[in-house]
This record gives C-alpha cells, sequence and structure tokens, in this order.
C-alpha cells in the first residue's frame, strides 16, 4: 500500500483550504444581484367606505393621518417579497362606479373590499357590483382577492354569512378566488391574504397559452 509523505500530505491539505477560500469567496462576493420581483397589474374596487384606501396605504406603509378617500383613481405600488403589485384603485361613489369598466384593461387581478357592517342597502349594492365584476369579459378569468373589511365592528358580518349572502360559491363555480376576513387592526392577516393572491398570479403564469 502506498503512503504519503509528509510534505504530500501538506501539499494536499493547502490544496483542500484553497479551494474552499475559493468556494466561500465566490458564494458571499459573486452571486450577483437577486432576481426581479415580478410585477402584477391590479385594480382595487369596492363602495365608498368600503376601506380600500386606508389598507392599500397601511401596506405601503403610509401615515394613517394621511389618508383621504379616492374620488376618481390612484395608482399603488405595493411591495411584497417576492412579488410587487401595482394597484390601480377606483373610487366608489355612485356617479364613478358606472365608469369602472373604463380601467380594467391590462389587469391581471381583482381585489374587491366590502363594508361586512354595512346597512342592507350597501351590502345589497356590494353584492351586485361584485357579481358585475365576476361576470365582466376582461375580469371573468382573473382571480380574486375578496376582502371582507371592517371585521373589529360589532355588526360586521361574518365571512359565512358574506358568502352565502353574496351568492359565491354557485356564482363563482370554476373561477379562482379568495374570500378573507380583514380589518386595520390585524395588518399581518391582510399580508397573508394577498400572499395568496400572488400565489394565484404566479399559478397563472405557468398556465399554459390558450389558443
Amino acid at each position: 500500500m502506498d503512503y504519503l509523505t509528509m510534505s504530500e500530505c501538506i501539499q494536499f491539505s493547502f490544496a483542500v483550504c484553497r479551494i474552499g477560500i475559493y468556494t466561500c469567496f465566490r458564494a458571499l462576493c459573486c452571486k450577483g444581484p437577486p432576481p426581479p420581483r415580478p410585477e402584477y397589474d391590479l385594480v382595487c374596487i369596492g363602495l365608498t367606505g368600503s376601506g380600500k384606501t386606508s389598507l392599500l396605504s397601511q401596506l405601503c406603509g403610509e401615515s394613517p393621518e394621511n389618508i383621504v378617500s379616492t374620488t376618481g383613481f390612484s395608482i399603488k405600488a405595493v411591495p411584497f417579497q417576492n412579488a410587487i403589485l401595482n394597484v390601480k384603485e377606483l373610487g366608489g361613489a355612485d356617479s364613478i362606479r358606472k365608469y369602472w369598466s373604463r380601467y380594467y384593461q391590462g389587469s391581471q387581478g381583482v381585489i374587491f373590499v366590502l363594508d361586512s357592517a354595512s346597512s342592507e342597502d350597501d351590502l345589497e349594492t356590494a353584492r351586485n357590483e361584485l357579481h358585475s365584476a365576476l361576470q365582466h369579459p376582461q375580469l371573468c378569468t382573473l382571480p380574486f382577492l375578496i376582502l371582507a373589511n371592517h371585521q373589529d365592528k360589532p355588526a360586521a358580518r361574518s365571512v359565512q354569512e358574506i358568502k352565502k349572502y353574496f351568492e359565491l360559491e354557485p356564482l363563482a363555480r370554476g373561477k379562482r378566488w379568495i374570500l378573507k376576513p380583514c380589518s386595520l387592526d390585524d395588518m399581518e392577516a391582510v399580508k397573508d391574504s394577498f400572499s395568496l393572491l400572488i400565489n394565484l398570479l404566479e399559478e397563472r403564469d405557468f398556465e399554459p397559452s390558450r389558443m
């Protein structure tokens, strides 16, 4: 059996050390910039007072004292760890809702915010608007995130009540939608809901192109 001499052992050890040092150097200094995060264009709709502006502003880290209800439309870039959401928020007043569809083009997903503690009349209006959006030709194939906001209010309906009243099971069967409760008191839950929407958007990216 052949044995290494002391000199050969030392040379071999130095070679192993050099390889290890080079590998660590490459890992620390030469891996390059991180890949860019994907960006998605979303439209955010809901009646006035549903809390759209407040939720989006909080997600962007803006001060709550400076929040003003959207009267026309606004665009916010909402950053997440694995994506950037370019959200086009549309005002929810009666005089503006009839123009919503003009801003749907190019959307890759929909955020619908409703006030779960609103009056019966407003809840009925929100229901009709959501039904219209789910069936609109430019939105019907897109992922929907439906947020039942103001869950911190005593009059708030539960998610199950909202799902039944809005007839989501029969109407949205076969579509990709998420219904989640939310409030400004629990922004971590709001972020989790948006993460689920991002998952749906990513899944849509990997779908085969439709001819």
